[in-house]
């Protein structure tokens, strides 16, 4: 290794290459901005840890063998590279965020920022994945996850070849070991945790080094090559023409390209995010990039598709356009609290490209090229430094919730709601409000849980027996509602169980059916009076996880059948309450600093609307005569949207505290105005 400034040899460039780029970087913008268009544009990715591989190996291979070889000269392009455009991405999306998001969300972006800063995110969202993870469509750094991938792959690939040469190994036979072991961990790892296998280098890092190995063949193995490409191309244009032509290597050449253009192809249209990927999957577009890139110049896609001046010009910008769309995106869903139009995401796709163009020509070229370089990349990591710690600093002060004043200060139209609203601590940075039901909300599979905290029947009284079941709406329900059937006389038996229904008997999560099966026994042996079901019955028909689950008429009118032939005289079935797309709260504050609205009592913004239809599809479906449907659609909304709060203050009195969970204002009302009616009677 030398440290002395040297000028590292590089390969010949390639058109076909950055119109390769394009291919991966407008796979990706359109996956992500229409989904069941281009339901594989993910593996866009892929053909850029390819191209990345092959492109900086070459570059190692190359120096190595030269003998002029310098660490400081090779950090310092990359940093010359990368540093420019992912620094403007990262300040901006600070500032944006400075004025829209919320507290929880600043500090996320701020702990985003500071991972990107550090080219650490692959892990921080592999942490993250999870049931109570935001939504991916909120989360405006999530693509650099791929960024930290390549960053850990330029850090470790240098170091490990460099020490093999110096000892005088085989660099083709580490390459192809590492590979393999890289390509089996991922093998392996698809099968025990998708989301650690999609985030984690080492189960990544074969596909940066099938282009390394593509490299060393390039570069070592020319005459070798040549010989093998002569045969297979005289071979293959004597299948495929009548006449003799000889062999000039483009009949290989365009089959080659054919081939690697048809792998890109299948897998933008049948690979999809509910498939097991990477995994074995993953071979579809490494191999098809490994194709395109061994076809080189010579191949028709190559020259007359790849290599035109669209292709190129969208290749020439691939990294800084890849780098916006994603944010831009991102906020244009959190600014709307809903999911956008699709000429909104047109619009925020155009605007992504011009603002690539205008990164590359006006931040990224002046940086990465000229003279001063040595100063130059002193800068960029010096504030790249700052900018992390920045991102750090606004995650561990909990998302500097004191913007929300500063920034509104004189456009306050109701300073006492602003004020109101600040007391949630959902807006202090905390993700949900703690208290997960009233002691009867069994979170795991325990049956013996609601024995021991006073659930199964603890009330003692001569008055009617009810049996309370659902998921954890049912236990924010019950918050009010048991003190009220206490203070009726009632008999309480309450099983509220964390995301199942009664219904679910047919699903394969065992500790729904060992639940439930725990219940159907409890119900033939108590009898109760009144069976009062309440969950989130939107949710989980996309929760099941059988191949052909029973459609909803029949799962409840089955269950209404099993609870009359066990005794039960009255089945009381609490109808979908109206969900938001986003948590009510931020909708609601939202709006209130960045457009000025005072927080309506009735709205429809934000309102998801599938669930005001579930609701209909409840009340249809529940016309079984022992059953008493009792409508929350009905009841919380009318033509002038659905009701927010409950009360005069913002504070106590909004009706769900997230997406649809009860407050105990919102609890309180339900049963006073609603449900004590039904059962008086």
């Amino acid at each position: 290794m030398t440290t002395q400034q040297v000028q590292l040899s590089h390969p010949r460039y390639r058109p076909d290459i950055d119109g390769l780029r394009a291919v991966a970087v407008l796979a990706v913008v359109a996956f992500h901005a229409f989904p069941s268009w281009v339901r594989g544009g993910f593996i866009g990715v892929d053909i850029f840890f390819v191209i990345s591989g092959y492109l900086i190996s070459t570059i190692i291979f190359d120096n190595l063998d030269r003998g002029g070889f310098s660490f400081a000269e090779f950090y310092g392009r990359r940093i010359r590279r990368i540093f420019p455009a992912l620094l403007l991405v990262l300040v901006v999306c600070f500032a944006f965020g400075w004025f829209t998001l919320l507290a929880d969300e600043f500090k996320q972006l701020g702990k985003h920022i500071a991972a990107g800063a550090g080219f650490i995110a692959n892990f921080i969202f592999w942490n993250e994945a999870g049931y109570f993870d935001n939504s991916a469509e909120t989360k405006p750094l999530l693509h650099l996850w791929s960024l930290g991938i390549e960053e850990q792959f330029y850090i470790v690939w240098p170091l490990l070849l460099w020490f093999a040469w110096k000892r005088k190994f085989n660099l083709l036979t580490i390459t192809i070991v590492v590979t393999l072991i890289s390509f089996i961990l991922n093998i392996k790892g698809i099968k025990r945790d998708i989301v650690a296998t999609f985030y984690s280098p080492q189960t990544r890092f074969w596909e940066l080094l099938s282009g390394s190995l593509l490299a060393w063949v390039a570069l070592y193995k020319k005459d070798a090559v040549a010989t093998v490409e002569h045969k297979l191309d005289f071979w293959l244009s004597s299948i495929i023409f009548s006449e003799k032509n000889g062999s000039n290597g483009k009949t290989l050449a365009n089959f080659l390209s054919f081939v690697g253009m048809f792998l890109l192809l299948y897998g933008f249209s049948q690979i999809n995010k509910e498939l097991n990927f990477p995994g074995i999957l993953a071979l579809v577009p490494v191999l098809g990039a490994v194709l395109i890139i061994l076809a080189g110049s010579k191949a028709w896609i190559n020259r007359n598709i790849l290599s035109n001046k669209v292709a190129v010009w969208f290749g020439i910008i691939s990294f800084p356009l890849y780098l916006w769309h994603w944010p831009i995106l991102s906020f244009a869903r959190i600014l709307e609290r809903q999911a956008t139009t699709g000429a909104m995401r047109i619009a925020a796709i155009a605007f992504a490209i011009a603002i690539a163009w205008l990164t590359y020509r006006l931040v990224e070229r002046p940086l990465r090229f000229g003279n001063h370089g040595k100063i130059k990349v002193t800068i960029l990591v010096v504030f790249m430094i700052i900018f992390g710690y920045v991102g750090h600093n606004t995650y561990s002060r909990e998302g500097l919730s004191f913007r929300y004043k500063n920034a509104i200060a004189d456009s306050l139209v109701n300073k006492y709601e602003l004020d109101a609203l600040l007391q949630y601590d959902y807006f202090k940075g905390k993700s949900e409000l703690d208290f997960w039901g009233n002691g009867c909300f069994n979170l795991h599979d325990d049956i013996s849980f609601f024995k021991d905290n006073g659930c199964d029947g603890p009330f003692e009284s001569n008055g009617k027996s009810i049996m309370i079941l659902g998921d954890s709406h049912s236990a924010y329900l019950s918050q009010y509602l048991r003190p009220y059937l206490q203070h009726k006389g009632y008999k309480i038996y309450q099983y509220s169980t964390a995301f199942c229904t009664p219904f679910t008997l047919n699903d394969d999560r065992e500790r729904c059916i060992k639940i439930n099966k725990f219940i159907s026994q409890r119900i033939n042996q108590v009898k109760p009076d009144i069976v009062l079901m309440f969950a989130y019955y939107a949710h989980y028909p996309n929760e099941s996880h059988n191949h052909d689950p029973l459609p909803y008429e029949v799962l409840v009118n089955n269950y209404a059948n099993d609870l009359s032939q066990a005794g039960v005289k009255n089945i009381l079935l609490i109808g979908q309450i109206p969900t938001w797309n986003d948590s009510l709260p931020h909708s609601l504050l939202h709006n209130y600093l960045t457009k000025g609205q005072i927080i309506p009592r009735t709205t429809y913004l934000g309102v998801d609307l599938n669930s005001i239809e579930f609701d209909k599809k409840l009340e249809a479906l529940s016309r079984n005569k022992n059953v008493l449907f009792v409508s929350l659609k009905n009841f919380l909304c009318s033509k002038d949207g659905c009701l927010t709060m409950v009360g005069d203050d913002p504070a106590n009195d909004l009706i769900v505290f997230d997406y649809g969970h009860l407050t105990l204002s919102g609890a309180k009302y339900i049963t006073d105005n609603l449900l004590d009616e039904y059962l008086q009677n």
